[in-house]
């Protein structure tokens, strides 16, 4: 015989699996900190990356400015300039990167926390019934010890 109840139930887990599945399970093998300063130190490497890349694109696109003016004092004031630029930038782009992948861990912790309270009342509902049959089981045999 089917129930309807937990059928109802395990359709609402197959369905958060399908939509959430992908967000929340592998997040939660993680600790929050290794999860976050993960992707905090991928998050460090593709910035100095792009940085690097379009601080080639710059001075290939100002070459000409450079070697006309090619002034130490102006060289440096340059490279000063742009370590700053990267550094303000990095901390900025770190912090970024902290808080969105804070929230991330947060929503998947809370979404676990609801795939977990799911998987539990349907295994509720399997022991209560699987009590039932026993209890009917027990119930039958009685009955017919007791009209012998």
């Amino acid at each position: 015989m089917l129930n309807n109840d937990k059928i109802k139930l395990m359709t609402g887990i197959a369905m958060f699996e399908k939509k959430e599945g992908k967000r929340i399970f592998p997040v939660n093998r993680y600790f929050r900190s290794d999860y976050i300063s993960r992707h905090m130190f991928r998050s460090f490497f593709s910035y100095t990356l792009c940085y690097l890349l379009c601080a080639m694109l710059w001075v290939l696109y100002h070459m000409q400015r450079f070697l006309n003016a090619l002034d130490i004092t102006e060289m440096i004031q340059a490279g000063k300039s742009a370590v700053y630029l990267y550094g303000t930038g990095l901390v900025f782009y770190l912090i970024l990167t902290w808080i969105v992948y804070y929230k991330r861990y947060e929503y998947s912790r809370r979404g676990m926390k609801v795939y977990v309270a799911k998987l539990k009342r349907l295994e509720k509902r399997y022991e209560f019934q699987n009590r039932a049959r026993e209890l009917s089981k027990e119930g039958g045999r009685h009955d017919r010890t007791a009209r012998n």
